[in-house]
């Protein structure tokens, strides 16, 4: 042990000789302030922005090849020679270090110490790439003191949003979760801590013209202190509205340096005036589809319609026709198929052919090729054309969840659902459809999200029914039959009092197989007044143990195209008894769907 310090010693002496310090402590100098160059030239010569790296990568392979030649060769005034080892250097013959190496060595360090200290301490605060990765856009503020505009300051909240959610190298968040903080108490650094940003858009619009309207759009950094980084006033154009969105897409993607794909630049410059009245119509169309109610929706189909008929070279109404014509018919049961169909058709088809990049239309196609067609490879291709254009639509995003749920791709199922949480974790739709069957879970944490949805909307329908559902299966596997005709008698609400007093009373005199078998006799007497979707009906037949029966109404619910079809090889109320069934192993052939267990 006591050699060992006479070795580093006479080891660190040689590197000395070789001069192979000197030239490491020059050659990171070099680097350092090649980078440092680069990283401040990039943006005014429009480097490409691989290049840094790149260089870096260079830098990093001349190293060692800068150290192992350093030892081997020697610059002298007779030009490269090969280093003498020590033991063939005659007596008194000492390598000397000159001078200039010495400065240089010298200088060098300082550079170094410099160059980290003006980094660590004092170093600029200019945004680089990726500073900032995701932000919310909170709803306009008012200051017009015209509360009849508040529909059009609502839309053009979606529509800024929509056309920040192209960029893919940023997460912005949906306009429901954005609007929960509309006049909060609340800091910025507050808000984006909640929501998981690093930066909040504040826009405010404080005059409403004849053609025009009055907007100033604030981008803030929240970390590590509140900061602004930009501010401009605009004066837009009604007719110019959409190419005033993408106008501060590109202006804030530019102060961020956010780096954008060709499509997302080509989707950015395209241009398009548009006709004022037609615009309101339309963002009036949004407003009421978003009340969810049906007498809402009605007056939507009305509005979309008139955008239409004023500016019948426009895509979006027709995305957005389409879409309530779907939604009546496949998912609200409202209308029947053979009407509402062929509109749905009719109206995407012109949509695409006006815009082919629309990601509604696109998102629209998708939902109709799986929950009407039951075309999974076409659904799939639609979902994925949509999230190219638009990566931050949470809808679209748990939607193909759903598909990747139905196809037994959980994983894959799990990363989308949590993608679309992120996104928008407030939105009661998505909470309702952040599925336990197709993520991890179990009926509690689900119980969770479904009152945490009642906590935002009390009357939300869909969070009530799917709560009940939990309730009634989990009381009937217990065995707990009266708790579970309770929850039933809470969860049929749309059924006729004749109808529900005949079941009640089947249960409290004969049981649980008796209530199960009045239900059956009473949807048949009374129809629609006591309804059950042909999957339901399936699974009641299976706790009578009647399977032939639940095969029939799959059968007739697929030939009907009920879209609750989907998911026959995905719940186990159904699958768990029919997997060794024939008639449903044939069905889900001819549905081209994942058989069990596979």
């Amino acid at each position: 042990m006591p050699t060992n310090p006479n070795k580093l010693s006479q080891f660190w002496q040689e590197l000395k000789r070789r001069k192979v310090v000197h030239v490491v402590t020059v050659y990171a100098s070099a680097a350092f302030v090649m980078i440092e160059l680069i990283n401040n030239l990039a943006e005014p010569l429009n480097l490409p922005p691989h290049f840094i790296t790149v260089v870096v990568i260079v830098l990093a392979v001349g190293f060692p090849l800068t150290i192992i030649l350093s030892w081997l060769y020697d610059v002298t005034s007779e030009g490269v020679e090969k280093t003498k080892p020590v033991e063939e250097l005659e007596e008194g013959n000492k390598t000397v270090v000159t001078n200039a190496w010495k400065i240089a060595t010298y200088v060098s360090f300082v550079v170094i110490i410099g160059l980290v200290t003006f980094n660590i301490v004092g170093g600029t605060k200019e945004l680089h790439a990726g500073d900032i990765q995701s932000l919310v856009v909170l709803p306009f503020d008012n200051y017009t003191g015209i509360d009849e505009f508040e529909y059009y300051i609502a839309g053009m909240h979606s529509g800024l949003i929509g056309d920040l959610g192209k960029i893919s190298a940023l997460r912005v968040l949906s306009k429901t979760t954005s609007r929960f903080f509309k006049d909060v108490d609340m800091t910025i650094p507050d808000i984006a801590s909640e929501l998981g940003v690093d930066a909040v858009i504040e826009p405010s619009i404080s005059c409403v013209g004849g053609d025009s309207v009055c907007v100033q759009i604030k981008l803030v950094s929240a970390f590590p202190e509140e900061q602004q980084l930009w501010v401009k006033d605009f004066r837009v154009a009604k007719s110019q509205i959409l190419n005033f969105y993408n106008n501060v897409t590109k202006q804030i993607s530019e102060e961020i340096n956010v780096v954008l794909t060709p499509q997302e630049e080509s989707l950015l410059v395209k241009s398009r005036t548009i006709n004022p009245e037609a615009y309101d119509a339309y963002l009036k169309g949004q407003y009421y589809w978003e009340k969810v109610d049906r007498e809402s929706m009605e007056k939507a189909l009305d509005y979309f319609q008139l955008a239409i008929e004023i500016d019948p070279e426009w895509a979006d109404p027709y995305a957005g026709l389409a879409n309530a014509w779907g939604t009546f018919g496949t998912f609200f049961r409202v209308i029947p198929q053979s009407i509402t169909l062929p509109k749905v058709y009719k109206y995407l088809d012109k949509a695409l052919e006006l815009d082919p990049n629309s990601a509604q239309a696109h998102y629209v196609k998708a939902i109709n090729a799986v929950w009407t067609e039951f075309d999974w490879e076409q659904g799939e291709e639609e979902f994925l054309k949509s999230l190219e254009l638009n990566p931050n639509d949470a809808l679209c995003r748990m939607y193909y969840s759903h598909l990747l749920g139905i196809l037994l791709r959980p994983d894959e199922a799990r990363i989308q659902a949590n993608l679309a949480l992120e996104l928008d974790p407030m939105k009661p739709l998505i909470l309702v459809l952040f599925r336990n069957g197709f993520v991890e879970g179990d009926d509690q944490s689900e119980i969770l999200r479904l009152e945490k949805v009642l906590s935002i909307d009390p009357n939300y329908a869909l969070a009530k029914v799917r709560l009940i559902n939990i309730h009634m299966n989990a009381a009937y596997a217990n065995g707990d039959y009266e708790k579970w005709i309770e929850f039933w008698d809470k969860k049929v609400q749309k059924w006729n009092d004749e109808g529900k007093a005949a079941v009640l009373n089947a249960f409290h005199e004969r049981g649980h197989i008796a209530a199960i078998e009045e239900m059956f006799r009473m949807n048949e007497k009374y129809g629609d007044d006591c309804f059950m979707t042909g999957t339901l009906k399936a699974e009641r037949y299976i706790k009578l143990k009647k399977y032939d029966k639940a095969m029939d109404c799959l059968e007739k619910a697929y030939e009907k195209r009920d879209m609750d079809m989907t998911y026959i090889a995905t719940d186990e109320t159904i699958y768990d008894h029919l997997k060794d069934n024939p008639r449903y192993i044939e069905l889900l052939k001819k549905m081209n769907l994942p058989l069990p267990n596979n």
